[in-house]
């Protein structure tokens, strides 16, 4: 095996809920509007990704803990018609595991590194976010430890 590549650490958390606000016709402020929502009360976001599909629709898929979850489904049913979303779906037992450390956009190959390691161990990633020093999955919650114990497996760490 050669030389692990080296990272700076990893977080990893396993009491969050996802919900995704699905198929909403793209326009400006969809974002804005369920996210200032959740912010108006008092709901820490921890995961957000958004994307647009081939259709024109948005797609906002973001994590809370798994305490806020009812509360946070009740402020998306009350603003489902003024986004126009489809549908709200949720999974009520997710985790979030992410690396991270200096230069990760200097550095070619880290993502593909944690995202084929995850799955080697079976270990389903069901939304990617990522920063400038930050890869993070959402990934089951009872995977957390599995995906953990990979990661610390697969990367060099100080």
């Amino acid at each position: 095996m050669g030389k692990k590549t080296q990272i700076g650490g990893i977080m990893h958390s396993d009491g969050l809920a996802m919900i995704g606000a699905l198929a909403m016709p793209s326009r400006p402020g969809i974002a804005g509007k369920i996210l200032s929502t959740m912010g108006d009360n008092e709901v820490n976001v921890q995961f957000i990704v958004q994307m647009v599909d081939t259709d024109g629709n948005d797609h906002v898929v973001f994590c809370v803990d798994r305490k806020e979850l009812d509360r946070v489904l009740e402020l998306l049913a009350g603003i489902k018609e003024a986004v126009s979303a489809q549908d709200i779906v949720h999974d009520a037992s997710v985790g979030l595991v992410s690396i991270f450390g200096p230069d990760f956009r200097q550095r070619p190959g880290i993502a593909g590194e944690m995202f084929a390691a995850l799955g080697q161990a079976d270990i389903n990633i069901q939304a990617i976010s990522t920063s400038i020093s930050t890869i993070s999955c959402v990934i089951q919650a009872t995977q957390v430890p599995e995906a953990v114990k990979t990661l610390q497996n697969t990367f060099e760490m100080p």
